[in-house]
């Protein structure tokens, strides 16, 4: 685990904005330390020769404010840090699963990212806030005051200069031996994230097999694996405090021990001994705090690391594939011609099934069919490039596999997907200015009129029945699609769960679109379906 990882420079300006201010913090804390060593030496000295120390008293006062100040300065910087920091790699982890593609995201659990971009990051507030800062010190005010002590006290300065390494040497053995308990606790952390949204997306088929209790008793074990683990970074992290502040302690203590024979054998002055030994735990007070604030900030740091590793396989350089990243256009021009788009699918193969070949027109209906295991819904993942397929897929002269499928899509799948909020905003989810008389429209082009669009709805759409779900979700397609035309609307099985007459009724309303225009791709098993194509491609099992 690094103590920075430069990626974090490179992803997160806010980041690299933070460490000027530390470093510019770090100096004006060293300057202080130091005189609030002298000062204070000046003072003890100057009472015990009865000389006058109002001077440094006040001094001495307003340095220790100066100093509270900058400690509080540097909490605020890091808290400040931290948030910014996090919004921005949360931001481009969003652009990175992009540019990724649907079919990346199918391959990662989606429960462990959303830890990650959630929980995960939000620890980065002990990193900033506390770890960096001292670490930033460390660098600047270590060398700088074992410097100070040299000039006043060579000997002093070269018992300092030999026994500070002995820390740095013992954290690094320490966060070798801790690495591994680390990842293990957030790895976990992550599992029970990863079984809780799996349970409660299953809750209703536990709980009609009766295995709900079962279910629970699994996430119990799990907490308790993962406190389990937190118990065993806790105990790890106590004991290399302990070891540090016994390491620090021995070293200050040898450096008092020398000062205390040379003075007794008149070796050296009362203020340079004073001194020097007023600088000495502060040599060592930093790289101590580091120690101590590198467990605290370990699981920030784990979740920096998982996000680097999107961003990273975003920003490789793109390649053939169907997962591979898209490539970045800076220009707003489109990058495929809207002239009479075509679709065009020539020997496209999904793993094992037969390969598929069809053109699709503007103002065309294409119907897909086949049995169970045909390869429909696989067809439509490989165009929405959520799985990886052999021959060639074209809308508008551009290859799908270098198009977002936002740019050229407006899909509704046989799950609805929808989400808690109201119906309104699932409906225009990712506009980022709703028109409510396109919701409005797109609602009853699905029949769904009867549908309040602020009606409220809970977590994963609750509070509506199958059918309306389904209905909500064509009218998201449908409106995405009025938001520009020239993109394919696809339908897998939208009236699986509506009944004859609304089925007739979203029938009418697709021929009506394709009347005017749309270009769109229909997978149902419906036998009605065949009266509102224009053309059928029917899959067939691969023997």
């Amino acid at each position: 685990m690094k103590p920075v990882d430069p990626r974090l420079l490179r992803y997160a300006g806010a980041a690299r904005g933070f460490f000027v201010l530390a470093a510019v913090i770090g100096v004006l804390q060293t300057a202080v330390v130091i005189a609030f060593a002298w000062f204070l030496t000046d003072a003890v000295t100057g009472a015990l020769a009865g000389r006058s120390v109002a001077v440094s008293l006040v001094w001495l006062l307003g340095l220790a404010l100066l100093r509270g100040a900058l400690i509080a300065a540097s909490d605020a910087a890091g808290t400040a840090a931290a948030a910014r920091t996090g919004m921005q790699l949360r931001s481009a982890l969003i652009r990175a699963v992009g540019r990724l593609g649907p079919g990346w995201l199918a391959q990662r659990n989606q429960a462990s990212l959303a830890v990650t971009a959630g929980h995960g990051l939000e620890a980065l507030d002990t990193y900033f806030s506390r770890y960096l800062p001292q670490l930033v010190l460390t660098v600047i005010a270590t060398p700088v005051i074992v410097l100070v002590m040299w000039w006043e006290d060579w000997p002093s300065g070269l018992t300092a200069t030999i026994t500070l390494p002995l820390i740095p040497l013992f954290l690094i053995l320490i966060g070798i031996a801790t690495r591994t308990v680390q990842r293990r606790q957030w790895q976990t952390l992550q599992h029970l994230a990863v079984r809780f949204a799996d349970t409660v997306q299953g809750l209703s088929t536990l709980r009609l097999f009766g295995r709900e209790r079962r279910a629970a008793t699994q996430i119990e074990a799990t907490a308790n694996q993962y406190r389990l683990e937190t118990m065993k970074v806790l105990r790890f992290s106590f004991l290399s405090g302990f070891a540090m502040e016994l390491l620090a302690s021995l070293a200050v203590a040898l450096i008092a021990v020398a000062v205390g024979f040379r003075l007794l054998a008149g070796e050296m002055s009362l203020e340079v001994g004073l001194f020097v030994l007023l600088l000495a735990p502060e040599a060592f007070l930093p790289i101590r705090q580091v120690g101590v604030q590198f467990h605290a900030a370990a699981e920030g740091v784990a979740a920096t690391e998982d996000v680097f590793e999107v961003l990273d396989a975003a920003a490789r350089p793109h390649n053939s594939g169907a997962f591979s990243p898209i490539p970045v256009i800076s220009a707003p021009e489109p990058r495929f011609s809207t002239e009479s788009p075509e679709l065009c699918v020539a020997d496209l193969r999904v793993r094992d099934l037969p390969p598929v070949s069809f053109d699709a027109k503007p103002g065309t209906i294409t119907l897909i069919e086949g049995p169970s295991g045909s390869g429909k819904s696989s067809l439509l993942a490989a165009l929405r490039r959520a799985a990886a397929f052999d021959g060639t897929a074209t809308f508008a002269g551009a290859d799908v596999r270098a198009l977002a499928p936002s740019e050229w899509l407006a899909w509704a799948g046989q799950a609805p997907g929808l989400m808690q909020g109201t119906i309104a905003s699932n409906v225009a989810l990712g506009d980022p200015n709703p028109d409510a008389d396109g919701i409005r429209h797109a609602l009853d082009e699905a029949c769904a009129a009867d549908l309040d669009p602020a009606q409220e709805l809970g977590v994963q759409g609750s509070g509506l029945s199958g059918g309306q779900a389904q209905r909500v979700a064509v009218a998201r397609a449908l409106y995405r699609h009025a938001a520009d035309p020239t993109r394919v609307l696809i339908l897998d099985e939208p009236s699986s769960a509506l009944d004859a007459d609304t089925e007739s009724r979203l029938w009418a309303a697709l021929r009506a679109r394709a009347n005017a225009g749309a270009m769109i791709l229909l997978v149902s098993h419906r036998r009605t379906a065949r009266e509102i194509t224009d053309h059928v491609i029917t899959l067939g099992v691969c023997a």
